[in-house]
């Protein structure tokens, strides 16, 4: 399976291919679509929206895995990244691709073992996992990770929704609650 991950943002997208098979990784490709901050906002996002859709062109992969935006403290900030997910969204739906979705916890989570990780930590998994001659930069590093992320966690969240069974089961997803971004039960 190919997958390609992408970390969204309105200044600096990074994208990741890999191959998974089985457990094993290789890399494809890598890069970041940096956006002329002097363009207006609909130009931006067409920027990421046709860049995304040359590498899905150029990679022709399997599916895609996004990071969810996070809520952040400056309401006009999580907009406009929200704007930037949108394009990439628009980008890889246009292209026919399936599309799963994982918070930064999710991804650290599942590359580094700890949701807490720094981004320096994540470069390192990365390079480890896909065994790089060197660091892959910040952007292209967060979304290799999504990519591995995917490469763990979808093959069995695919089994389960075949079974047309959840990942958590619905007598403790009535516990759960959502605390400060995380849930709890």
């Amino acid at each position: 399976m190919r997958i390609l991950g992408v970390d969204p943002g309105l200044r600096r997208t990074g994208f990741g291919v890999i191959d998974a098979e089985g457990s094993r990784l290789r890399y494809v490709a890598s890069g970041t679509v940096v956006v002329p901050p002097a363009h207006a906002l609909a130009d931006r996002l067409k920027v990421i929206l046709d860049n995304l859709r040359e590498i899905v062109r150029e990679t022709r992969p399997d599916v895609a895995a996004l990071e969810i935006v996070f809520l952040n403290t400056n309401p006009a900030s999580t907009l406009l990244l929200g704007q930037a997910r949108g394009a990439a969204l628009c980008a890889m739906a246009d292209s026919g691709l399936a599309v799963h979705e994982y918070t930064a916890l999710q991804i650290k989570k599942s590359v580094v073992g700890s949701g807490r990780a720094a981004k320096e930590q994540v470069q390192e998994m990365v390079r480890r996992l896909l065994a790089l001659d060197g660091l892959p930069a910040p952007d292209s590093a967060d979304a290799l990770a999504c990519a591995i992320c995917h490469a763990h966690v979808g093959p069995l969240a695919d089994r389960l929704a075949a079974l047309n069974q959840p990942l958590v089961p619905a007598r403790a997803r009535s516990r759960m609650r959502l605390r400060g971004g995380r849930l709890s039960g």
